[in-house]
């Protein structure tokens, strides 16, 4: 199976162990993610908040170097803002005429954009099952999605706005136990990190205190934002809120591929800030025992 990839910035520098997570993944798998061709930053938060126009411009760009194939997005914004684009070009011919003016070509917002969760989770249910190698028994996880993957739910269609479960049902399939919990599609402030971290903390506080009370060991996410802010910042969350959470926060490519027998080191696991190493091994899953 095969879908170009367009990993986009976060992949390609601060969250570097997503990517490699991602590739390490893939190749148990056999699918193929070739990358779009010259690729550039899709936008993100900057271009979205300032100029509508780029906005549409910079994913319309990417998506139609995709030669019509359907493209595979990763990062949750980067997926956002694909589906976004689309959106408003398909449906709206002036908007679809000034990104033809300023891309140089047209583009009819009509390239599939899917995420991984989707490919894997729907496209590959059987592929993912036949791939496991060292089930996650006893690990409870708390599946995070964020706001962007399911939000609005007109653009992205991604599994149930308010209660997504693409994720948990991959991460039970690799013999974890996801837990039901209340914040799965919270916003953990996004890129107010580096703007205003103090909203960062207290949006992050709320989401680290209702993973502990649903009692998981860990938390796993699918957006390099979140992951950032769930486990760089929960140090900082912990003192400014005096209570102790340790709680690895992982890629869900990160756990499946140690289940599929990954190594840590394709998986990236000694870039966590939250140190994974005595959860994984108090589970029967010590990280120096994956093997490729």
């Amino acid at each position: 199976m095969s879908y170009t990839f367009y990993p986009g910035c976060s992949l390609d520098g601060t969250a570097k162990d997503f990517h490699r997570s991602t590739l390490a993944v893939a190749a148990k798998l056999g699918l193929e993610l070739p990358e779009i061709e010259d690729w550039i930053c899709c936008g993100s938060t900057a271009a979205h908040s300032s100029d509508p126009l780029l906005a549409d411009a910079l994913p319309a760009q990417n998506l139609r170097a995709a030669g019509g194939r359907t493209v595979a997005v990763a990062c949750a914004s980067c997926y956002s803002r694909l589906k976004m684009a689309n959106h408003h070009i398909a449906g709206d011919p002036s908007v679809r005429a000034e990104v033809a003016r300023v891309v140089g070509e047209d583009y009819d917002g009509l390239t599939p954009v899917r995420h991984l969760l989707e490919i894997l989770g729907q496209d590959m249910q059987r592929e993912v099952a036949a791939a496991i190698r060292r089930p996650l028994a006893g690990l409870r996880v708390a599946c995070y999605y964020g706001c962007l993957l399911s939000r609005p739910p007109e653009v992205t269609q991604f599994d149930d706005a308010e209660n997504p479960t693409l994720m948990d049902k991959l991460l039970e399939t690799a013999g974890a136990t996801p837990v039901d919990w209340p914040h799965k599609t919270e916003c953990c402030g996004a890129s107010f990190s580096i703007s205003d971290s103090s909203i960062v903390l207290e949006l992050s506080e709320r989401i680290l205190s209702m993973a502990q009370a649903a009692q998981v060991d860990c938390i796993v996410t699918a957006c390099p934002l979140c992951q950032l802010n769930l486990d760089m910042r929960q140090e900082d969350v912990e003192v400014k809120y005096g209570r102790r959470y340790d709680l690895p926060v992982f890629y869900f490519t990160q756990l499946l591929g140690l289940a599929m027998g990954c190594s840590a080191s394709e998986l990236s696991l000694g870039s966590l800030v939250v140190e994974p190493k005595v959860l994984l091994e108090s589970k029967g899953l010590s990280m120096a025992g994956a093997r490729a």
